[in-house]
């Protein structure tokens, strides 16, 4: 990926998960809500405060996100699919020990 956000804007790709049903029957793309779960890819410098000083963003590149439902833009880069938001749409950071338990069950 060749993409260098600005500032406080995240650059983000959806986590598909395959769902079926207890009867072994998948469930279609078009038939289900997109997930709001994502990796991100890359993220801008900082938030830019009104006296110019940067802060640092509370995201890093490798974490798992909840992000509100129609957040960001959608873009095409590479034949893959991202999203590039600001980190305000960001809901929260998902731990990887509770994630590997939400896997399991």
């Amino acid at each position: 990926m060749n993409i260098r956000p600005l500032y406080d804007r995240i650059v983000v790709k959806r986590i598909d998960e395959q769902e079926t049903t207890r009867n072994g029957i998948v469930i279609p793309d078009s038939a289900k809500e997109k997930p709001q779960e994502a990796e991100v890819m890359a993220i801008g410098k900082g938030k830019r405060l009104e006296k110019g000083k940067i802060v640092d963003l509370d995201v890093k590149v490798g974490d798992h996100i909840l992000f509100a439902k129609y957040s960001g833009n959608e873009i095409k880069l590479d034949g893959a699919d991202y999203i590039i938001m600001r980190e305000d749409d960001v809901l929260g950071v998902l731990d990887a020990a509770p994630q590997a338990l939400l896997k399991a069950s």
